[in-house]
């Protein structure tokens, strides 16, 4: 027990230090701030300038493809927030960096996402929430508390899911240091497939982005279920419920590849 909440302090001391640092110059952290908002922005925008040369797209209307782009903008960037500084790996990797982090008596994972916490993307996560909400008051939803109960968890395990991708594709540098690109279009792609209907995707690509990577459970299956539409693809009904399942079986697939990874893991003796 004490050496549980020595460790809770220290990783309290390292969120401190990170926040102290970042907001040490307030203009400029507010800049940030106001930057990030950007790429999600820019993601809803992309949406509505489709929409104005067209009435619906893979079978959706505006209103309910927005529920899409708010269940994937408000996992994704929460997710970033917390998890997607992990994509520095590859550096930490490649200069030694990751010596001292595995040296010290923390866990190595807590360490790396606090170690560089970037603060200034939390207006990226409250302005994807926002769309969120905004989309589920304006889309026709029969309200249930089933419902209810899923639109707050199916932010929180796109979420997960998200976080599960960034781990996942970093703990690649262990055995190819020059993976960033690699790792980058899985996750940012991610993002952008799962702000549309996947109806609007076929053949393999379709098959092997939505289901059998699991993309279609961040926001497309989901959003089903909160609309009450059944699935032109034909899968039945409960897989717009599936999103926690599909969220924990991507988080222990990140949590045995990390420690695979870790172990596989040689100092470069620096």
């Amino acid at each position: 027990m004490a050496e549980a909440g020595g460790a809770a302090s220290a990783y309290r001391a390292l969120l401190r230090a990170q926040a102290r640092s970042q907001t040490a110059y307030r203009t400029s952290f507010v800049v940030d701030l106001l930057g990030n908002v950007g790429a999600t922005v820019f993601d809803v925008v992309t949406v509505l300038v489709l929409y104005g040369v067209t009435h619906e797209l893979g079978g959706f209307t505006l209103a309910e493809t927005l529920v899409m782009v708010g269940l994937s903008s408000c996992a994704f960037a929460t997710a970033d927030l917390l998890v997607g500084n992990i994509e520095r790996l590859p550096r930490y990797v490649r200069t030694g960096l990751l010596d001292g982090v595995l040296l010290r008596p923390l866990g190595a994972l807590p360490q790396l996402l606090l170690m560089d916490l970037p603060l200034r993307k939390v207006s990226r996560a409250l302005f994807g929430l926002a769309v969120l909400v905004v989309a589920l008051a304006t889309a026709p939803i029969d309200w249930t508390p089933g419902r209810v109960a899923l639109a707050v968890v199916a932010p929180l395990a796109g979420m997960v899911f998200f976080g599960s991708l960034f781990v996942a594709t970093a703990t690649v540098s262990f055995y190819w240091v020059e993976s960033g690109e690699l790792a980058n279009s899985v996750t940012y792609g991610g993002r952008d497939f799962t702000s549309y209907p996947v109806t609007v995707f076929e053949g393999w690509f379709r098959a092997a982005f939505a289901y059998g990577m699991g993309f279609a459970f961040v926001s497309y299956q989901p959003a089903l279920a909160l609309l009450g539409r059944a699935d032109p693809l034909g899968l039945p009904a409960w897989a717009g419920w599936a999103a926690p399942g599909v969220a924990l079986v991507a988080a222990a697939g990140a949590a045995a590849a990390w420690r695979v990874g870790v172990r596989h893991y040689r100092s470069t003796g620096s």
